[in-house]
């Protein structure tokens, strides 16, 4: 089980501006850390920060974690990293820099301060899986060359630096790997699934779906996603992971797009389009590993969270 650390600690969260990041931050805040929230605003942007520029226990810093960094901190969030194709394809080889040169500097400096840190890896190390559902014994099935993998790649390369690093300067580490996540904040253009859909279908325009609408994903609300960040970060030292944290319900495309449209009320139809190379065709967690050492299992359903992002999407974008 998580062990019980103090709170009121000094937290770094790089790409802290984000849509996982800024749930993150909020959460830190109110159990009582100081929080110094760190952000290139690639994808991040300051409204999701807005409502806590006012705490003084929150700092926000503009700066690209491929450049080293110096402030004071008692633990370190390394969430920083285009997540969603769209933007991680615009500028691959930046992706791949702020994976392996972001830990690279992030690891220094909790070497330097003697700091707990966490990487936020992600389910695209399992590539197209050949095991299914994917426990973290699985290697992975990645194309090493494709226009995916300088995010599936740099992200493997992080985590071999965060076990080098345990390994070679016996560093304090936590290494999630986190798999798809939605809820309020996201962004509206981002190309991932559940925030293409809502727009369409707020929209009135047809759903897109890619390839025959069989391929499957695990769909975690951001409420259960933080919280399994946060008791990895201050479970036992002796629990590194790479653990796995997101909802092994598993859905189809076609299955999503009509919870999408039924939550909407929308007059959308499906429309199927080409898929794109190297997506995967099944993704589903074994969370197994979270529920014994973290005593952690996700607990909002799909259309009740499907439900709260919908009416985020509609406030933000609709009013």
């Amino acid at each position: 089980m998580a062990g019980i650390r103090s709170y009121n600690r000094r937290v770094l969260v790089t790409g802290g501006a984000g849509f996982l990041g800024s749930h993150l931050c909020e959460r830190l805040l109110a159990r009582g850390d100081e929080v110094v929230c760190v952000d290139n605003y690639f994808t991040g942007s300051r409204t999701n920060i807005a409502h806590l520029l006012g705490n003084p226990r929150f700092e926000a810093i503009r700066h690209d974690v491929t450049f080293p960094l110096y402030v004071e901190v008692d633990e370190i969030y390394n969430l920083a990293c285009p997540a969603s194709p769209v933007h991680y394809q615009h500028d691959p080889v930046q992706t791949t820099k702020t994976s392996v040169h972001g830990a690279i500097n992030m690891l220094g400096l909790a070497k330097r301060l003697d700091a707990r840190i966490l990487q936020a890896s992600t389910s695209e190390v399992y590539g197209d899986p050949a095991v299914h559902p994917q426990p973290e014994e699985y290697w992975g099935n990645v194309n090493p060359i494709g226009p995916r993998s300088c995010y599936d790649e740099g992200k493997r390369c992080a985590e071999t630096l965060f076990f080098d690093y345990h390994r070679q300067h016996q560093l304090a580490i936590k290494v999630m790997r986190i798999f798809n996540t939605y809820g309020p904040r996201m962004h509206p253009n981002d190309g991932r699934v559940v925030s293409n859909f809502i727009m369409q279908a707020l929209r009135g325009e047809p759903i897109t779906v890619y390839g025959d609408g069989t391929q499957t994903r695990s769909f975690c609300y951001v409420d259960d996603l933080i919280d399994g960040m946060m008791r990895l970060m201050d479970s036992d030292p002796a629990i590194t992971g790479p653990i796995n944290i997101g909802n092994p319900g598993e859905f189809t495309m076609l299955e999503l797009a009509e919870r999408v449209i039924a939550l909407t009320g929308s007059r959308s139809t499906v429309e199927h389009r080409p898929l794109p190379q190297d997506d995967p065709r099944q993704r589903r967690p074994d969370i197994g590993k979270a529920k014994t050492l973290l005593g952690w299992e996700p607990a909002v359903p799909l259309p009740e969270g499907l439900a709260r992002t919908i009416d985020d999407f509609r406030r933000r974008f609709f009013s």
